[in-house]
């Protein structure tokens, strides 16, 4: 199947550190793509080249066919490329209604008015729609995760990066979380997951991408990725 996001044999450095080292990878229309690796391993580096956050110091980004190496990340997120953030930031003095408005206008490029149908449609989706008129800077971790969610579903994304949105949560809370994101999945829309939280990785992922200093170590189906004894020793740790 033809890609709808490929990176090819992209590098980054920072400095004499190469962060990311010739890095190759796809996701197909409606694939939902698992990335793992240790601290330090270039994650979120990977995610902020793709979305224009960073620009590669080589190799190219293609998405939907079209080179968008040169792109900005603004232009990135008017084509179709949607992201969240470790840290959600919302406009804290804002409604929550108030912040998918403005993602949807800005981030994609809609009229105000024209938002709203959709806003409220993602507020409901995103177990949201009851605290829409709560400013953002008073809800629980939880409901600030599921706020970036929804702003970045806001913006009407053909693919979706979603940066350890599971991160600090609770069991309970990562559970109820991962059901929103497995009925956005039921949909058809593609996504991209870099989480730690390795359970709800594995609820959701058609296919891992393990990465270590910048490189790919492993890649392939969930259960023959965690299988890999180089998987095992370098990301949990363990002996084969």
């Amino acid at each position: 199947m033809t890609a709808l996001l490929a990176v090819e044999n992209v590098e980054k450095r920072f400095g004499a550190l190469r962060v990311i080292d010739g890095l190759s990878l796809s996701v197909t229309r409606g694939e939902t793509l698992g990335i793992l690796g240790p601290n330090g391993a270039g994650k979120t580096t990977l995610f902020n080249l793709i979305s224009g956050d960073l620009r590669a110091d080589s190799g190219r980004v293609v998405f939907d066919g079209v080179d968008i190496t040169g792109h900005s990340p603004h232009r990135r997120c008017r084509i179709g490329i949607g992201r969240s953030y470790q840290i959600p930031r919302p406009f804290g003095a804002m409604t929550v209604f108030e912040n998918l408005v403005a993602a949807a206008s800005f981030g994609g490029g809609q009229r105000e008015r024209d938002t709203y149908p959709a806003v409220v449609d993602i507020l409901e989706k995103t177990a949201l729609l009851h605290k829409a008129n709560r400013l953002a800077g008073s809800l629980t971790l939880l409901d600030r995760k599921r706020l970036e969610l929804a702003r970045a579903l806001a913006t009407r994304p053909k693919v979706l990066l979603l940066d350890e949105i599971a991160g600090g949560l609770t069991e309970q809370e990562a559970h109820r979380l991962l059901a929103e994101i497995q009925r956005i999945k039921e949909q058809g829309l593609t996504m991209i997951w870099i989480e730690h939280v390795m359970r709800v990785l594995l609820a959701v992922s058609d296919r891992l991408f393990v990465i270590n200093a910048g490189q790919r170590l492993s890649e392939g189906k969930p259960q023959t990725v965690i299988s890999d004894p180089e998987v095992r020793r370098v990301y949990m740790g363990l002996e084969a």
